[in-house]
């Protein structure tokens, strides 16, 4: 009898394959090359053990600014998106006129190419003749205007700020399904009770939508943990290397020839995705049970 209901394994065998042949081998490949000294100047690879986790994690310093600007550009984008969207999302269920045209403009950079994205805000951004500088100089606040993208102190907020911009739509989307997924009764009963509009958002509303804030929070911490289009197109890491991430470093040293102490970068960046988003769904599965 259970052999009849349960669905036949061969229907998915053929993504399977695909998904072991083009994700599983070459991640585990990664994993293995990350243990020697692959690189381009050299036809043989040479088992080198965890020299490579020694440079990056205590030899050289650099690699751990590069690990520090990863986790924190993923930490301060994965708030603002969470807390920007929630808010847009409450604000456009609740009666606004035209909210479907606003949900569109809201979403539509995400569907855009972040190089799209990143010529224009380069160009906004410009220090000398960049919209927001002269916006500013011509309203007297000279004081105001920096180097956005070349300054040591603005450039990486600079990039999480179009990055949050680029991305809020999308969690915007995520939270305005979960919203108009929890039964209206819940609020009219509140409402009966004599319960406002905080007591409702704090009892009602966020509990109800800790399963859409458990993915939304997930995938912001994967993708700022996987960050590189931003940083590349915007600053390319620079001024110095004061915004290069992670993925930045990788792209780096798969450029100078260096692969085996790329994969080492791509397995700890691997490890560190695991571990948090391990962590954070165990977190957030419990919060669930109220």
């Amino acid at each position: 009898m259970n052999a009849n209901k349960i669905y036949p394994w061969y229907f998915s065998s053929g993504a399977i394959v695909l998904y072991i042949l083009f994700i599983v081998a070459p991640a585990l490949l990664g994993i293995y090359y990350s243990f020697t000294d692959w690189n381009s100047y050299s036809s043989e690879k040479n088992f080198v053990g965890l020299e490579h986790f020694r440079t990056i994690l205590a030899g050289d310093p650099t690699y751990l600014l590069f690990i520090k600007n990863t986790v924190l550009f993923t930490l301060v984008t994965s708030i603002a998106k969470t807390v920007l969207g929630l808010f847009l999302a409450l604000l456009l269920v609740s009666g606004v006129k035209a909210a479907n045209l606003h949900r569109m403009i809201i979403f539509s950079p995400q569907v855009l190419s972040f190089l799209i994205i990143g010529l224009v805000f380069k160009s906004l951004l410009d220090p000398n003749n960049g919209f927001v500088n002269v916006t500013l100089r011509s309203l007297g606040l000279d004081f105001l205007a920096q180097n956005w993208l070349g300054s040591l102190t603005w450039a990486m907020p600079s990039i999480m700020a179009v990055d949050t911009w680029k991305g809020m739509g999308y969690i915007m989307v995520l939270f305005i399904a979960g919203l108009l997924a929890i039964p209206r009764d819940y609020y009219e009963a509140a409402s009966i009770d004599g319960a406002g509009f905080w007591q409702k958002l704090f009892k009602i509303t966020l509990p109800m939508l800790m399963p859409t804030i458990t993915i939304a929070t997930v995938l912001n911490i994967t993708y700022g943990l996987r960050v590189f289009d931003a940083v590349y197109v915007l600053t390319n890491g620079g001024p110095g290397n004061a915004t290069d991430v992670i993925n930045t470093a990788v792209y780096s040293s798969f450029a100078k020839g260096y692969w085996g102490l790329g994969s080492a970068l791509s397995t700890i960046l691997f490890v560190i995705m695991a571990i948090i988003s391990f962590f954070i769904i165990r977190l957030m599965n419990r919060k669930v049970e109220f």
